[in-house]
């Protein structure tokens, strides 16, 4: 697994459980309902600071709280 990275949610669908994160370098990166589901979260809310979980080939495998442990 590659590292993981920290942001600030920029978006999220409650409904599908997919969003977006604005990373500390400005990049935008996205998530699907599957790693979002991994957190064991319920609820993400716009400006709430998570950490991103990737996998080895780059993709997010994880959307957490910096505060908790990886669900891996």
């Amino acid at each position: 697994m590659t590292s993981d990275r920290q942001g600030t949610v920029r978006s999220f669908d409650a409904e599908t459980g997919a969003g977006d994160v604005l990373l500390d370098d400005g990049a935008v990166v996205s998530f699907d309902a599957k790693a979002f589901a991994r957190s064991g979260l319920r609820f993400l809310r716009p400006g709430q600071r998570v950490r991103l979980g990737y996998d080895d080939a780059g993709s997010v495998r994880s959307v957490m709280i910096p505060t908790f442990p990886d669900p891996a």
